[in-house]
Parts: C-alpha cells; structure tokens; sequence
C-alpha cells in the first residue's frame, strides 16, 4: 500500500471517529435537556422550527441561571411565607380575585428572595423553567387565568384554579420534598399546640 492510501484510510477514520464523537455529545447533550428540563423540553421543541434551536434556547436559559445568585431560604424566611400563604388562602373565601392577585404577589416574592429576577414574567419564565420545569406550567395556567381575571373573564372556579396552581409552584420554590416533609410536620406541630 503506498503512503498516500494509508495516509487517506487514516484521514477517513478520523473523520468518521469525529463524527462519531460529535454524535455521541449531541446525544449526551439532548438526553441532560430532556431530564433536567421535563415536559419544558417538549414545549420548546414544538414552539420552534428546529431540534437544534430548542436546544439551544435551553442550553442558553441553562446558562443565564447559572449566572444568578440562587440563595436557600432560612427557616424562619420559610415559616414566614407558609404563613402568608395560609392568610392568602383564607382571604379567598371571602375575596377570590384579591387573593389570586395576592398570590401571584407572594410567588414573586418568593421568587425575588430566592435571588431570581422578578422583571418580566417571559423572564421569569425562562429562569424557574432551569430547576423548576415540573412546576413552571402551572405558574403559566396561573398566569393566565389571572390575565383572564384582570379582563373580568374568570369564574371562582378558574380563580380556584390559579391558586392550586401558584401554589404548585410556591411549594416549589420553598424548597424539596424533603423540607416540604419538614415542613407539614412543623405545621402538624404547630396545629397540636394550638388545640
């Protein structure tokens, strides 16, 4: 075999290992968005016009929340929004569009303690759906039901409606499972005391 072959036999391999390689990371790379982004993941895709561009739109939104300054809340911080949250859900016995305007206040708030940017609510959007993506939907029904409240569109039913949903999405932002444990043993503890 002349020099010329083998040098061309070794050039195809390496093209086809590139190849290969560039394959495999793409594969990685899909399959870190699909997990970390869930059914977020399903949405952009059938918004845009390309895998490639809902990828990257993740992988963009990815990289914007790693910039942020996230900060855990402390307990008492905690205690201190489950019990406005409480006091919202009992205002809307009485009032229900007050207290699904109160909510959608809390859950920003939550938000700005957490250390997201409250500006913008496509924004906001685009940084919960990073860690929050099982819960961002609800937080969109919310939304909406409260836009279709500011217009005098919405029945007590669909103001139910947005509150189960902020409030999906609180219990969220306060944290995991574990510290949701925690926290309806708290409470529990606290009922007892109380009676």
């Amino acid at each position: 075999m002349s020099t010329g072959t083998v040098i061309g036999i070794i050039l195809v391999v390496l093209v086809v290992l590139v190849a290969a390689a560039l394959l495999v990371r793409k594969s990685v790379q899909r399959k870190r968005l699909r997990e970390k982004f869930g059914p977020e993941y399903d949405r952009v895709m059938q918004r845009t016009d390309s895998r490639m561009a809902a990828e990257r739109e993740l992988a963009e939104r990815a990289r914007e929340h790693s910039k942020l300054e996230l900060r855990p809340l402390t307990p008492v911080t905690r205690d201190s929004y489950e019990r406005n949250w409480t006091r919202v859900q009992e205002q809307f016995v009485d009032s229900p569009a007050a207290a699904v305007g109160q909510a959608d206040r809390l859950v920003t708030d939550l938000m700005a303690e957490r250390g997201y940017p409250t500006e913008g609510y496509e924004r906001r959007l685009s940084l919960l759906s990073v860690e929050h993506a099982r819960a961002i939907e609800h937080y969109r029904e919310a939304h909406a039901i409260s836009e279709r409240q500011e217009r005098g569109e919405a029945s007590t039913e669909d103001l139910r409606n947005a509150m189960v949903h902020y409030r999906t999405l609180f219990e969220d932002l306060l944290g995991d499972r574990h510290e949701a444990g925690s926290r309806d043993e708290r409470r529990d503890e606290r009922q007892e005391g109380a009676r």
